[in-house]
This record gives structure tokens, sequence and C-alpha cells, in this order.
């Protein structure tokens, strides 16, 4: 892609480090026209709004609204011309089936596939335990990352990848030792992993909702298949799962014939 015309949202709000970082890594890649949210909003999934108010922004436009809300403001109309959106970068992993579709980072992308523009979402994992927030505060931890998404820009759409995926889905290690941060791997293709381990325990007046693999990964017990997006990054591996957006359908004669019954 020669040149591309760059939409650029994610879910942690315009002023956040990763934004900035990838705004920056992306500038001499396009012209990059960031429309993304005023403040966090992760975790919102495909949430949208009615109306939203966008402000101007020293990077483009700022919207108080959710991550898909600025994809539809953005190639609705802000700038409609974009020939690719990149969602990121998130501090925080968006790895796992059932995460895709609470990431308001991954959201923005699926967003996009409906306007048919190819789309890239980016996060960083952070292997640290509680103090994960504490970690990656200026751009330059954000390198790697960065490096991989300029990568992917400047190759994916040539290359004929947005033929067969709606989306990639890339998650970056981010691995800190004294000496500084370390070198991802290298680039995997994987799938995303479909183990699942959210629970709930009743707290008096209240239900605990807990999510049991950021334990799991903490303690090194990763059990994923290789292939898995989990897994990758786990053992220090970029990781790019090419996805597609619509919901997948396949008939079965037992539905055929209880809809034919009816």
């Amino acid at each position: 892609m020669d040149e591309p015309r760059i939409l650029l949202t994610n879910d942690d709000g315009i002023d956040s480090v990763g934004f900035r970082a990838l705004y920056e890594g992306l500038s001499d890649r396009g012209e990059v026209t960031a429309v993304a949210p005023a403040d966090d909003q992760s975790s919102v999934g495909r949430a949208i709004s009615q109306a939203v108010d966008v402000h101007d922004h020293e990077l483009g436009y700022e919207v108080e609204g959710t991550p898909v809300d600025c994809v539809i403001a953005g190639l609705g109309t802000l700038c409609p011309d974009a020939d690719l959106v990149v969602s990121g970068c998130n501090k925080g992993a968006n790895i796992g089936a059932y995460v895709l579709g609470r990431s308001g980072t991954v959201s923005a992308a699926v967003e996009a596939a409906f306007f048919e523009v190819p789309a890239i979402s980016v996060s960083l994992y952070i292997d640290a335990g509680d103090d994960w927030e504490q970690l990656a505060t200026e751009t330059e931890d954000f390198r790697h990352a960065t490096a991989a998404t300029r990568y992917l820009v400047d190759h994916a759409g040539e290359a004929g990848v947005f033929e067969a995926a709606d989306y990639l889905n890339v998650n970056v290690p981010y691995i800190e030792t004294d000496t500084g941060l370390v070198e991802p791997n290298e680039m995997v293709v994987t799938h995303p992993s479909t183990r699942y381990e959210m629970g709930a325990e009743r707290n008096g007046g209240q239900v605990d909702l807990q999510d049991g693999i950021w334990e799991l990964m903490r303690s090194g017990s990763i059990t994923d298949p290789e292939g898995t997006d989990r897994r990758a990054v786990a053992e220090g591996q970029i990781s790019v799962s090419p996805l597609t957006a619509p919901h997948s359908t396949e008939r079965h004669s037992a539905l055929d014939r209880l809809a034919d019954e009816y």
C-alpha cells in the first residue's frame, strides 16, 4: 500500500501513551488522522452511541464516545477516504477468543470491516503481575509494538493479506529485564485460544466475576496449544491473528427439520 491514509483510533483514550507511540511511529508511513475517544473506553466492546460530541485535537479528532463510535464517525464523515484503520496500541493484551468481543481495541477493527476497510488492532502484553500498570509509561516502551505495526502497514496490503482476512489482531510481548526491553523472538501467525477460565463467587450482596487466566499466565502455567495467540505471547513471540468480522453460519439438517415442522 503506497502512502495509505490511516485512521488511528484506540480504547485507552486519545492522550494515552500507546496511542501517541503509534501516531508518531506511523506518521512517516502515510497520512495519519486520529479519531479516538476522549477518555478511557476499555472493555466496552462494540457499544455504540446515538450521537457523539467531537472536538478538534492536535492529532485529529477527539470523540466523546466509544471506539466503535470513532470508527463510524471517522469512516462515515471525518475521514471517509481512509485506506486502513489501525487501533491501539492498547496497554494490556487482547488474546483469547472470549476476550475479542469485549475489547474496544479489537471492536474498532471489527467495525472497520463492515465498511470494507482493512484494519489492524494492536496490543501490548505486559508480563508483570499486579504491577503491570506501572510499566510501559513512555512511548519508547512501545517501540516493538510500533515496529511490528509499521511492518504490517507497509506489507500486509500489497501481500494480499486482506483478501482473506478482514483484520489482524496483533499482540506484542513487553518483557523488561535489568538491561532493558527484550526483543520479541519472532512474528508468528496464530489463532485465538479457546481456553476459558471465567468464574464467579458470591460475596454477600454481590457476585465477583473472576478471570483465572491471568493468574495462570503469571505462574507460567500456559498449556494452550501451539499456534494460539496466548501461547505465542507467553513464549515471547509477536502474535498476529488474521480474522474475519461477520459471524459465520452453517446449515444443519436438524435445524432445517425443526423449522419445517414449526
